[in-house]
């Protein structure tokens, strides 16, 4: 049976998703926003594995997935406990605002 959706449209869509995402982290001075755009451009890079490992019949790019989601689950976990404790600090999540490492 043939895809019903050509594999370039999947990695057209990946590289839009991971354009928005390096736009977000790098263009936006809020601490949360560059967290959701490092995640963003993690789950483009997940459905570029995905659509090649369907496309080539092979299970290595679902393995790489689940490795990924893996790393930004523990990067989600830490980060926000991150964030938090300088939100707790600073009282405030700008990243101008944040830059320095002095108290």
């Amino acid at each position: 049976m043939q895809n019903a959706v050509p594999m370039s449209w999947y990695l057209i869509l990946s590289a839009i998703l991971f354009g928005l995402g390096v736009a977000g982290f790098i263009y936006r001075r809020n601490i949360i926003t560059v967290f959701m755009s490092i995640e963003l451009m993690l789950n483009a890079v997940n459905l570029t594995f995905i659509a090649f490992s369907y496309t080539l019949r092979q299970v290595d790019g679902h393995i790489f997935s689940f490795f990924v989601m893996v790393v930004a689950a523990a990067e989600a976990a830490v980060g926000l406990a991150i964030i938090l404790t300088v939100f707790k600090n600073r009282e405030t999540l700008m990243i101008d605002d944040v830059s320095s490492m002095k108290y």
